[in-house]
């Protein structure tokens, strides 16, 4: 490693003394055409009208069209073929999924005049000889990687100014050309001057292997474009999950890994492969995903599954065997992506070792675990097509996928796209095969059952964000509980009791409190600490509610001074008559009672509370309950006010007894209490 490190130190330094030699090439001139303003048409349009703008304008060679992939060029050739078969053009599709005698159509001499549709594929390597004219969407695939969501990336996106400068260029390869792009010059020069570099946009966990595996640090080493801590981190956690690295270095399997010239997840397949005795069919399952799907997908629409099964890579298994046994017509393989996946699966079953015996298909299921443990994803209603990541994130299951029932599975091939992630090629997995990781979590929490109004007992086996397995259950008695319950008693305190009763406990107190400090003050801490002691061996509110939880407060909170309160400050006061009153405690006004003026016939003061300390303020009422004199001097009601009043009540009810001096008239008989 000190080695490593020293010869890369050298060269370094030998960078930064070596001499720069520019070499110019001898292009021709190529004039650049913009748009004037913003073109909102489907890209086809843009690439039918340019192409008639051209060949009006003059051009007689062959013009050369940048797209940003399959479908845009398909949509296009579609858009051309009324106007080229007027004018006897050649339509080609370009890019790299095509055949061979296909991609050769376009780049070789023709005499009748070629509209080329290519990818990128045509920006930098390729020399078409002829082409006197470039249209430019502008626009790019765009392959990227997720840090954060560890799935892959590929978006159309707006290329930058070198990219645009270099695809003008292929029009002044071989003659003088002009090339026209699709957008204006004010977006051009808005645009960054060159791409990001692959380094900041790549998956980094092959690097990160290959450079363990010679004893660098990644993050130590100096990059000319340094990637973010955070990409280092994300592909070391994943060469950790693998069982590739601990502890910062590499373990024998991860060492074995660094053998198989394929992602650091599929050469874990193989090395799990060869530690079962099943390495041929972990590296044919490897060069299946490593290579282009042997399914000819053309330039259409995806297809949707036409039948269940497991999983998409045994489907691909299958489909190859068949192809290799000379059965693939009619099952719409791509030839080209067989004789690759072949090739590759030659490659790896050759650096393989260990026995070889067949595998079934359970044993493939859980193979294909080990190389996506941060992949794994749980259906989120049966045969639904939504789908729950480990890490959280949401993700949908193409239709293509022949995985239509299986609740738990591994998103093999997933990546981020305009509408979120789209998961291509799934397995089913069975979750006991999760039990043994190290991501799994149990959990044994207690929570609150709205619903049910108590503290229940959830237990979880998690793994990541997915919930595997979960009980609930009515916990035994507990501090904990109790703890909780008082929690909640005190948010729906006013639910559990009737508020106005409530307050007038408060009142009370408070006024008691002002007489005795030995009275408590109801606040809201005094409240939520009652509560916790009211609550022990509780865990429902309904347990609660049993207990009265007003008076059970109250008594908690006085104690053996209960009977005191309510001597004191009763809640309640008998008349002379033998009528009985409630007592009125509210928050900044003087305890009261009601009741009809009658009632007090044959009373010289009023009645007071707190040993004749503090006097009620009465509300007299007049027959119709309403009041007629409010006072807490009835001697000085008498004496002042009743005379005039008795004449009043005495036309307005004349049905009732009005005497003249009411300190010595006799009550009517008691009736019900107020």
């Amino acid at each position: 490693a000190m080695s490593a490190t020293l010869e890369a130190e050298k060269f370094a330094a030998y960078l930064e003394t070596t001499e720069v030699i520019t070499s110019e090439g001898r292009p021709y001139d190529v004039e650049i055409q913009h748009l004037e303003r913003p073109d909102d048409r489907p890209l086809e349009k843009q690439v039918e009208g340019a192409v008639k703008r051209l060949l009006a304008g003059g051009v007689r060679g062959h013009v050369l069209v940048f797209l940003p992939g399959a479908a845009e060029i398909r949509r296009a050739a579609q858009a051309l073929a009324p106007f080229a078969a007027e004018k006897k053009l050649r339509v080609l599709p370009l890019h790299g999924a095509l055949p061979a005698r296909d991609q050769e159509a376009a780049l070789a001499p023709s005499e009748r005049q070629k509209i080329i549709l290519s990818t990128n594929v045509a920006e930098t390597s390729v020399t078409i000889e002829g082409i006197e004219a470039v249209i430019d969407s502008g626009l790019a695939r765009m392959p990227g990687h997720s840090a954060f969501s560890g799935l892959s990336q590929l978006r159309v996106a707006k290329i930058s100014q070198a990219s645009a400068i270099q695809r003008a260029g292929r029009a002044g390869r071989t003659q003088a050309g002009v090339a026209l792009r699709l957008f204006t010059r004010e977006d051009f020069l808005a645009r960054p001057t060159h791409d990001t570099p692959e380094l900041l946009r790549a998956d980094l966990a092959e690097t990160a292997l290959a450079l363990h595996g010679v004893g660098l640090d990644p993050q130590a080493l100096r990059w000319l474009d340094a990637p973010a801590a955070s990409a280092w981190e994300a592909a070391e956690s994943l060469l950790h999950r693998l069982g590739a690295l601990k502890g910062g270095a590499l373990t024998p399997i991860g060492r074995r890994m660094l053998a198989f010239p394929v992602h650091p997840r599929l050469a874990r397949w193989i090395v799990e492969g060869e530690a079962l005795g099943i390495a041929d069919e972990a590296a044919l399952l490897a060069a299946l995903a490593s290579e282009r799907d042997i399914r000819a997908r053309g330039l259409g629409p995806a297809r949707a599954a036409r039948h269940e099964a497991a999983s998409d890579l045994l489907e691909l298994r299958d489909l190859y065997r068949q192809a290799e046994r000379g059965k693939a017509s009619g099952l719409g393989l791509d030839p080209r992506a067989v004789e690759a996946v072949r090739r590759a699966h030659g490659q790896l079953r050759r650096l393989a070792s260990g026995k070889r015996r067949e595998a079934g298909d359970e044993e493939l299921l859980a193979l294909i675990l080990t190389g996506f443990p941060d992949r794994v994803a749980k259906r989120r209603r049966e045969r639904g097509r939504e789908l729950l990541l480990s890490n959280g994130q949401t993700a949908t299951l193409s239709e293509t996928s022949v995985v239509a029932e299986a609740p738990f599975l591994v998103a093999v091939e997933a990546e981020m796209g305009p509408g979120g992630a789209l998961v291509r090629l799934a397995s089913a997995i069975e979750p006991e095969w999760l039990l043994e990781r190290e991501e799994i979590r149990e959990e044994d929490e207690l929570f609150w059952n709205e619903e049910r109004g108590r503290v229940e007992r959830q237990e979880r086996i998690r793994y990541g964000s997915l919930v595997l397995h979960e009980s609930r259950t009515i916990p035994p008695p507990s501090a904990e509980v109790s703890a909780r319950l008082a929690r909640e008693a005190y948010r729906v305190w006013e639910r559990l009791v009737d508020p106005e009763d409530f307050r007038a406990v408060r009142a009370r107190l408070a006024l008691a409190n002002e007489r005795s400090p030995a009275f408590p003050r109801l606040d809201d801490e005094t409240l939520r600490e009652a509560l916790v002691r009211l609550t022990e061996g509780m865990g429902s509110l309904e347990e609660l509610q049993a207990l009265d939880p007003l008076e059970a407060l109250l008594s908690l909170l006085l104690g053996e001074d209960r009977p005191r309160l309510d001597r004191l400050f009763p809640t309640r006061i008998t008349l002379p008559s033998g009528r009985q009153l409630r007592v009125h405690y509210e928050e900044g006004r003087p305890p009261w009672v009601e009741s009809r003026l009658q009632d007090f016939f044959g009373m010289t003061e009023g009645p007071a509370i707190a040993g004749g300390e503090i006097p009620l303020t009465l509300h007299l009422l007049a027959p119709n309950q309403r009041a007629v004199q409010v006072t807490q001097d009835l001697a000085g009601f008498w004496e002042r006010h009743y005379p005039s009043l008795r004449k009043e009540l005495g036309r307005r009810y004349p049905k009732h007894a009005w005497p003249e001096d009411g300190r010595t008239a006799k009550p009517p008989p008691p009736g019900r209490i107020r």
